[in-house]
């Protein structure tokens, strides 16, 4: 009889650790118990969340003789047939993979006597054809540009992208000349040594 008390005690102290780290509804029942050869009785509890079957809950205890259980670990473990995430793989693998695979089907194409161009050749050449005339609508748009650049020009104005954003650096450096020499006549005006 003192058997089942202390079986009571383990999952009720196994379910109130569980309680600290997640809500009671997230564990289910008690599907088992071990105890290994250190006296540490392992509590294994159904895992009830969305998302995890094959999951379960398990919680170590350890009890002392006359003394109440311990907790010594609580966590979620993945069972048999669980879902879990497949191993992780660094990217740099990945891309060696990749890199061989397609060095191993170019030799089989290689070998088969195919080329790139023979193998895509009859679809991709319309297509081509097609883009072909897209760069003549396109060189077509570039001339409808330089018209209306020229069109800018003829009225002084400028509204395209250039170096100097629509300044023109020689008729500011003129201006500032201009300036210079308005300053110099004023200075030797009113020079007082002149007088």
């Amino acid at each position: 009889m003192p058997e089942a008390t202390a079986m009571t005690s383990r999952v009720d102290v196994a379910r109130a650790a569980l309680s600290e780290i997640t809500p009671d509804a997230q564990v289910g029942d008690l599907t088992s118990e071990t105890t290994d050869a250190d006296g540490v009785t392992t509590l294994t509890f159904a895992a009830t969340m969305l998302g995890y079957p094959g999951w379960h809950w398990t919680v170590s205890v350890a009890q002392l003789d006359g003394e109440e259980p311990t907790v010594l670990e609580a966590e979620l473990l993945p069972g048999e047939g669980a879902l879990i995430a497949p191993d992780w793989v660094p990217w740099s693998v990945r891309l060696e993979e990749y890199k061989a695979a397609q060095a191993a089907e170019a030799a089989a194409r290689k070998a088969a006597g195919e080329s790139d161009d023979d193998e895509h050749g009859g679809e991709h050449d319309d297509d081509d054809d097609a883009f072909d005339d897209d760069d003549e609508e396109s060189d077509a748009d570039d001339a409808d540009d330089d018209d209306f650049d020229d069109h800018d020009d003829e009225h002084g104005e400028d509204f395209g992208d250039d170096v100097y954003d629509g300044l023109d650096p020689e008729a500011a450096a003129q201006h500032v000349d201009d300036r210079d020499d308005d300053a110099d006549e004023d200075a030797d005006e009113s020079d007082p040594e002149d007088e």
